[in-house]
């Protein structure tokens, strides 16, 4: 039994397989692209070649993300809010809490028993408060975005980004960039504005308790230290926070093929 999720998000399109075991047997990840189906039959190409195993022998594929709905060779579609949830509850089966800050949005989830939502709240729209902001920055700091997490724990002095508007944050970028201070202390104050902005979403449901963060820029050192600074909870980092809503999806996904398989046994 082979089940794959695969998780269509704004900024990438990740790909986790498991077994009857739960067992992860490959991971693949491509930029998401207009063409959703084709990055869909990507990431699962790429996934399956680096498991050894085949096409034929996917027996379940769920999905999650912005483009959940346009893949046709899905058996089911689940919302990033569940699969992002149940994923990080898997990994720290303790968590209260689900932190989740992606390309476009940023989510902060309380659970329930058993990893399930119980309540989100999410950012708003026009806000300086995701990954997407961050890439901006980049681009405009001229460092690559992979970098961005180790440059901000250089940092000597992090330099407040204010505006909750992207566009008027983009300004107060200028205008540090203008003064002459430095890019690692520019991006840390990027990552704590982010963790700030976070915070207040966290402290709408509840935050208490043991925090697991996840999403793409979950990666980025800088962001996690200004976070755990913040925060003051116990913070879980999986080793691959970007995946864990498609390993979310795929849990569910098996869940969903063995309940139809032991009602197929008993009819």
């Amino acid at each position: 039994m082979l089940v794959a999720g695969i998780d269509l998000g704004s900024g990438s399109t990740k790909c986790v397989l498991i077994d009857a075991g739960q067992h992860v047997l490959g991971t693949a990840d491509a930029r998401t692209k207009a063409d959703f189906v084709k990055v869909a039959e990507d990431v699962l190409t790429d996934a399956l070649a680096r498991s050894g195993r085949r096409r034929d022998e996917i027996s379940y594929v769920a999905t999650t993300g912005l483009g959940r709905y346009a893949v046709p060779f899905r058996d089911i579609q689940i919302t990033d809010l569940t699969c992002g949830a149940r994923g990080a509850y898997f990994l720290f089966p303790s968590t209260k809490y689900v932190l989740d800050i992606g390309a476009q949005s940023t989510r902060a989830i309380r659970l329930r028993d058993g990893g399930r939502v119980k309540e989100f709240h999410m950012n708003e729209k026009c806000a300086a408060g995701s990954g997407g902001f961050l890439e901006r920055a980049a681009r405009y700091l001229d460092v690559a975005v992979d970098r961005i997490g180790d440059l901000s724990m250089e940092s000597q002095s992090a330099q407040p980004i204010s505006s909750v508007c992207a566009v008027l944050a983009e300004s107060e970028i200028i205008n540090h960039v203008s003064e002459g201070r430095t890019v690692p202390d520019i991006l840390r104050g990027i990552h704590d504005s982010l963790a700030d902005r976070s915070f207040g979403q966290l402290k709408r449901v509840g935050l208490d308790g043991e925090l697991t963060f996840i999403g793409g820029v979950a990666r980025q050192a800088g962001m996690v230290a200004s976070g755990r600074a913040v925060w003051k909870v116990q913070v879980n980092v999986p080793a691959h926070p970007e995946a864990v809503a498609a390993l979310g999806a795929a849990l569910l996904g098996l869940r969903r093929l063995q309940k139809r398989q032991v009602l197929a046994a008993a009819s």
